[in-house]
């Protein structure tokens, strides 16, 4: 055993090296025009994942709203195990929540490219805890970690994006994002903080200048200030932005001092959307970033931004979007990639469902919400202790829930509409099949529901996709059981249907039967081989099992579509006799 664990080592080192030295020849990516290219002049669609949360926590990533920023998290811990155990928490949080698994991971589901957020804290110290007032000292620990994420990304051949989600002091007035403090200066208000902002940009270019494997660097996370208002909160009215662009032209040239070869990437005001005073460009090499969020997958949603690439014949990105349903996910990534848009999704993990990988709440962390919420008592530190480090070993890849059809919406569904078996199926006497294992697919192919996307910067629309929030990602809606803890399907409403490939192992004559709760008068209905049988529901069931009738089912596989003629029921499970 022990000498063929030594060969796989040896085997898997060679690849590895093989595979390095082969990755080299993509070369540097550039602008050309309007498009990123590679070395060889080819279009490069940029198909990215952001690693929110890793260098940088936002509350909301973790049911810690009310909380927000991650020095407020890290000062809630501290009071309940000391200092010295939460510097070991985030220690231990940097060291496992992004390892190499999980770019394998991200590369082997398609995705081309990474876009790291980093804090700057990780880099360099804050301005007022500089040894000697005025000066730049470094900080090993973020480089190191770049340094890993580039290796893990260079052995996939994907492009790694280096994206200043929290510059010093913060870049505006949503706290969160860039984990800033305001009752210290802002990253606009001290122009040490501005300094120390285009020093770190010099040094990282310094460090990567001859990293093809980096496609570039994105300078400043989303700005959202008002320079001439305070009033404009967001930034979102400003009309000159010249403190935003005098800042992001110094962060350009100081890196152009040592680096020729890099993508500049810039994002205007207003969370990267408002380019007013932005132009004209002061880079041969630079792309135009923006963010997409909660808003119609229409080409009137981004004309604002083909006109700019048209205008300043220039590339553009979807820097950063997501944070929605498989619907709205499958139509944005569709509208970008027509329009020849690279794009980086928002994110890879965190509590909740609509991400590729989920982290779940270990036991404990309801009672240390409650306290922190001031709901509940507060935990003893041994007890915070150990739900704190159950917390991080469910960060791990391993320990997560993956969700494969957050990623069958952004990459299958994008190019093939059909559904396809979201399980097996495989159908036999006494076979039963979960309501919530219905295909994977488009609304309206695999499924179809009323609400299937929030679109919450959309005045007027007040729609959110799956309400229960669990399970899957589609405009189903799914809670889990309270006694069981098992998923089913809720607020079925009149007209709605779910679809299911079957695969029947011996052909025959069997008994279908639905397991039902409705509270009301109801009608279900079952679609099967053309055939469609309608029956009625009375009200006051309690996860009881109806028959939906006899059907003849071939060998093989077929699907079934099971509707609410009229809804207000409750589905848990298809049984098969």
């Amino acid at each position: 055993m022990r000498k063929l664990n030594k060969r796989i080592l040896l085997l898997s080192s060679f690849l590895m090296i093989t595979a390095t030295f082969k990755s080299f020849s993509q070369g540097f990516l550039k602008t050309d025009g309007q498009r990123i290219v590679n070395e060889k002049g080819e279009n490069v669609l940029l198909r990215g994942m952001g690693l929110g949360g890793w260098m940088l926590q936002e509350g909301y990533m973790f049911h810690l709203s009310n909380l927000g920023r991650q020095y407020r998290i890290k000062e809630e811990i501290s009071k309940l195990v000391g200092e010295q155990k939460a510097n070991e928490f985030y220690d231990s949080w940097l060291k496992n929540h992004t390892t190499k698994t999980d770019i394998d991971s991200l590369a082997t589901w398609g995705f081309n490219s990474v876009r790291l957020p980093m804090h700057y804290s990780l880099y360099t110290p804050a301005v007022e805890e500089e040894p000697i007032l005025g000066e730049n000292t470094w900080i090993q620990k973020g480089f190191d970690m770049t340094d890993s994420l580039l290796a893990w990304c260079k052995a996939n051949k994907m492009y790694l994006i280096l994206d200043l989600h929290a510059p010093p002091g913060g870049q505006g007035n949503d706290l969160n994002i860039s984990d800033r403090n305001p009752d210290k200066p802002s990253l606009w208000e001290s122009e040490a903080n501005q300094q120390k902002t285009v020093a770190l940009w010099r040094k990282l270019a310094e460090k990567y200048k001859d990293e093809p494997w980096i496609a570039g660097y994105d300078i400043i996370n989303e700005p959202n200030w008002g320079f001439e208002s305070k009033e404009d909160f967001r930034g979102i009215a400003e009309k000159t932005n010249a403190p935003l662009r005098k800042l992001m032209v110094e962060i350009t040239k100081a890196i152009r001092e040592v680096d020729q070869k890099h993508i500049i990437i810039i994002e205007g005001n207003g969370f990267g959307n408002n380019y007013s005073g932005i132009f004209p460009k002061w880079d041969d090499n630079m792309v135009l970033s923006f963010h997409k969020y909660g808003n119609f997958n229409n080409i009137e949603s981004i004309q604002q931004f083909l006109n700019y690439r048209k205008e300043h014949n220039m590339p553009i990105w979807l820097g950063e979007s997501g944070e929605n349903s498989n619907t709205w996910f499958k139509e944005a990534i569709s509208l970008a990639e027509s329009n020849n848009i690279g794009w980086a999704w928002w994110q890879l993990k965190k509590m909740g469902i609509n991400n590729p990988l989920e982290i779940k709440a270990p036991a404990g962390y309801q009672k240390l919400l409650a306290y922190w919420n001031g709901k509940g008592e507060k935990p003893s530190a041994d007890e915070a202790w150990e739900t704190l480090q159950a917390f991080v070993a469910n960060t791990k890849i391993g320990n997560t829930v993956y969700h494969q059809d957050v990623i069958d919406a952004m990459f299958r569904q994008v190019n093939d509409d059909s559904a396809k078996p979201f399980k097996a199926n495989l159908v036999k006497n006494g076979t039963t099949i979960n309501a919530v294992d219905y295909d994977l697919g488009t609304q309206r192919v695999a499924y179809f529901d009323k609400d299937t996307a929030s679109y919450q910067y959309t005045p007027g629309v007040n729609t959110q996709g799956n309400i229960g929030r669990t399970y899957r990602n589609d405009g189903v809606d799914i809670k889990t059981d309270a006694t069981n803890h098992e998923p089913y399907v809720f607020n079925f409403e009149d007209g709605e249907w779910l679809q299911y490939t079957i695969h029947v192992a011996k052909a025959g004559t069997y008994t279908i039967e639905a397991k039902l709760n409705s509270a009301s008068s109801a009608t279900i209905a079952i679609e099967m081989n053309n055939e469609i049988a309608t029956i009625p529901i009375k009200a006051g069931l309690k996860e009881q099992w109806i028959s939906l009738g006899k059907f003849q089912l071939k060998k093989g596989q077929q699907s079934i579509k099971v509707f609410a003629e009229t809804g207000g029921f409750d589905f848990y499970q298809l049984k098969f006799d």
